[in-house]
């Protein structure tokens, strides 16, 4: 077994940097929020991913068992991921290749370490190809229809020609089953981690996909607290605060909600951002009942209590809404929602023009002395702590 820093395999490579400038953008341009750009929130959006210790290694997989374990939901295509575009032409000539022998390329899987599933980093179309010719159908249903899969645009002189697989010789169907895929395994060496799927995930480029980082938290952390995120993503005072009632296409909207969550432990606070949020997410995956209804309504109350005196667009405050006032006002409302004040208001413009909290929301926004220092300065002359 080889132990290795493996970073995840794209069709193509891109330029050093224009990869990371290309994902900036994507997000920028697909938001539906009005946000401040902030040069240091796009730093940190960039970072380099840790120094991780993963394992990979290579696996040869019967397609019989493959299916047996897509069957079984032990292989998972990520939620992110483009849906199957292969024509059909495409999978049957792979179909073809197996059959005849010739090689195929490895596919990439990455093994999660507490579940032992395999998530698909490289290769959906490869093996839903071979899934939907054992299954007889190809492609999901249309209007409750399927179309039937027989082997198109082979040579007129193959015998496999226009056949499903149960057309096929018995000899050739077990041919078929015991056909071998490679595999490459990826793996996180460490138990109690696994960021290193994010990291891996948010580099994937096949086929051209580019993904913002909230998409990729909220498949590769999926459970209870991202549909508790998707649903008070809807709360009518936090889409006043955001300026808008539609659900951001980049889910930024979502990202901002763990940002404030996560940043309410102030003392776990570790740069860069996008790790933090990532940590905190893994860590509460599944939250009981009981903590998701307090935390339900402290969120219901601590917008309340924003829009009430501050109104609507309240972060706002030059150029789009600025995530570094967001952050800091949003906690310190989080942690004094039964006092705020008549004067509250005079109170947060005084709080704007302090040129100290100022500098905190323009330069050096996810170091950690400036984060504690206006979050210090945002509960000082908010609430005189």
């Amino acid at each position: 077994m080889m132990v290795t820093r493996e970073k995840p395999v794209a069709d193509s490579a891109p330029e050093e940097g224009a990869f990371e400038d290309a994902r900036v953008e994507y997000e920028r341009a697909g938001t539906n929020l009005d946000l401040e750009p902030i040069t240091s929130e796009d730093e940190d959006y960039d970072s380099a991913p840790p120094d991780y210790q993963i394992a990979t290694y290579p696996a040869d997989y019967t397609l019989e068992v493959l299916y047996q374990k897509w069957q079984a939901g032990d292989i998972r295509i990520p939620d992110f991921q483009r849906g199957f575009v292969w024509k059909q032409v495409q999978a049957s000539k792979l179909i073809e290749s197996f059959l005849v022998g010739l090689p195929v390329p490895a596919v990439f899987l990455y093994n999660e370490h507490k579940s032992q599933k395999y998530f698909v980093i490289d290769g959906q179309q490869r093996l839903k190809s071979v899934f939907f010719f054992f299954e007889g159908f190809f492609g999901l249903p249309v209007r409750n229809q399927r179309q039937v899969f027989t082997l198109k645009g082979l040579h007129e002189t193959s015998r496999f020609r226009e056949r499903g697989f149960r057309d096929l010789q018995e000899a050739d169907q077990r041919r078929l089953k015991n056909a071998v895929l490679r595999a490459f395994i990826v793996q996180q060496m460490d138990p109690n981690d696994d960021t290193s799927m994010y990291h891996i995930f948010e580099r994937l480029n096949t086929g051209g996909t580019l993904l913002a980082n909230q998409e990729i938290r909220n498949c590769v952390y999926h459970g209870r607290f991202v549909e508790f995120l998707e649903d008070i993503n809807r709360n009518e005072n936090w889409r006043t605060i955001l300026g808008n009632h539609e659900p951001d296409r980049r889910r930024k909207d979502m990202e901002l909600l763990v940002r404030f969550f996560a940043m309410r432990d102030l003392s776990a606070y570790t740069k860069p951002m996008k790790d933090f949020l990532s940590r905190f997410m893994r860590k509460n995956k599944n939250p009981t009942a009981e903590r998701l209804e307090h935390t339900r309504e402290l969120f219901s109350s601590t917008c309340k209590a924003v829009v009430e005196t501050l109104g609507g667009k309240p972060f706002h405050v030059r150029a789009g809404l600025n995530s570094a006032v967001f952050d800091a006002v949003m906690v310190a409302f989080s942690n004094h929602t039964a006092r705020p004040g008549d004067d509250m208001a005079q109170r947060y413009r005084h709080l704007l023009g302090n040129d100290e909290f100022d500098q905190c929301t323009r330069q050096g926004t996810t170091d950690r002395d400036i984060v504690h220092k206006r979050f210090r300065k945002a509960s000082q002359l908010l609430f005189d702590d």
